[in-house]
């Protein structure tokens, strides 16, 4: 079965393929991009050496020759040696401006390689073929590119939408269960913002997804991407709305920071943290139950995944450099912290006046915890 996703940008508009087999599709389903047959193609080891043989058949079955580059794994090759690293290569294999690059793997080498594209002779087309959930359902949708600084994360890149985003659901089946969980973390974070049908359903069909139940990945999926499909349609630029998508992301930043963007804390897991700290937030201002966070809290668990700052291995800075990292984030505005809050499950919103107070309250709490 295969589920198509629209990205409704006039001109820049794509699809988001989803669905069984795509990766071993993926020669039928670029050749319509391309204006001369040949593709470069940019990865990581790890995802090198589980994919990239049978994307290349799947190229060469329609005639389109390729070459690749595989770059380190983690979060750490999301900076300027390796955007230089694989920028230059690109003009090494003479990558035209009409050409398109291939960005395989999760959502460092998303990111990366998107922003590698949108720099490279002032714009090159690029199509995503994300292989982890967390990529497949939030990094590889939406055109936000980057690389991660001294100062913080995705400080440095550019609005650059893809071509195309084949979304292979097979190929989920080779992740290890921790990086599985990682992505659910924004699968999760869907259902809170804005479908409280949805979190239902996830309360329900957790277990199965993480099982490997192909329908029920299938429908999360589907599900996430129509909802940041359908946001990032009306708000590209993250004037507005689109600032809902970073639900637990102005916490989860600072610890990835502060954790130095290693395995301590996956994006996901510090997401999901954040999603617990924000529902925390919001039920301390009075503006949800005391039951909701309870109760986001409990799924994460159920689920076997992070769900408090002490799950994360290690020392930790305290509450003021917490919040001290968070000025670095980029939904600062005028020098004030924004949250994204909520008035219950699937019903968040964006705050631009949060007592610094009660942040630094609920953080105190849950590093003492």
């Amino acid at each position: 079965m295969l589920n198509t996703v629209a990205v409704d940008l006039g001109e820049r508009s794509y699809q988001v393929r989803i669905g069984h087999g795509l990766l071993a599709r993926a020669g039928t389903e670029i050749a319509p991009l391309l204006r001369r047959q040949r593709v470069a193609i940019v990865t990581e080891d790890s995802v090198a050496a589980l994919h990239l043989p049978a994307l290349q058949s799947a190229l060469q079955a329609e005639g389109i020759a390729s070459t690749a580059l595989a770059l380190p794994p983690g979060e750490g090759t999301k900076n300027w040696e390796n955007l230089a690293r694989c920028t230059e290569w690109l003009l090494e294999q003479k990558v035209e401006r009409k050409d398109v690059v291939l960005a395989l793997g999760g959502g460092v080498i998303g990111d990366l390689v998107g922003f590698s594209a949108a720099i490279l002779r002032r714009g090159v087309r690029f199509v995503q073929l994300p292989t982890s959930l967390l990529a497949q359902v939030d990094s590889s949708v939406g055109g936000k590119t980057g690389i991660n600084t001294a100062q913080g994360k995705n400080l440095v890149g550019a609005f650059h939408q893809p071509s195309l985003v084949l979304a292979d659901i097979d190929v989920l089946d080779t992740l290890a269960d921790r990086d599985f969980l990682s992505g659910y973390g924004e699968v999760v974070k869907y259902g809170l913002l804005g479908d409280a049908a949805f979190f239902d359903w996830l309360e329900r069909e957790g277990p199965a997804l993480r099982s490997g139940d192909k329908a029920a990945r299938l429908r999360a999926v589907t599900r996430s991407v129509e909802m940041k499909a359908g946001i990032v349609s009306r708000d590209e630029t993250e004037e507005g709305e689109r600032a809902l998508l970073n639900l637990g992301h102005t916490f989860c930043h600072a610890l990835e920071k502060a954790t130095g963007y290693s395995d301590r804390l996956l994006h996901g897991e510090g997401v999901a943290i954040g999603c617990a700290l924000a529902f925390e937030l919001s039920s301390r201002l009075g503006l949800c139950s005391q039951e909701d966070p309870s109760r986001v809290r409990a799924h994460l668990k159920a689920m076997g995944m992070k769900t408090d700052i002490r799950d994360i291995p290690g020392a930790l800075p305290g509450a003021e450099a917490l919040i001290a990292l968070m000025g670095q984030d980029k939904k600062v505005v005028d020098g004030k912290l924004r949250f994204i809050l909520a008035r219950g499950v699937g019903h968040a919103f964006v705050a631009d006046d949060v007592p610094g107070d009660t942040v630094r309250s609920v953080l105190d709490d849950a590093l003492r915890s």
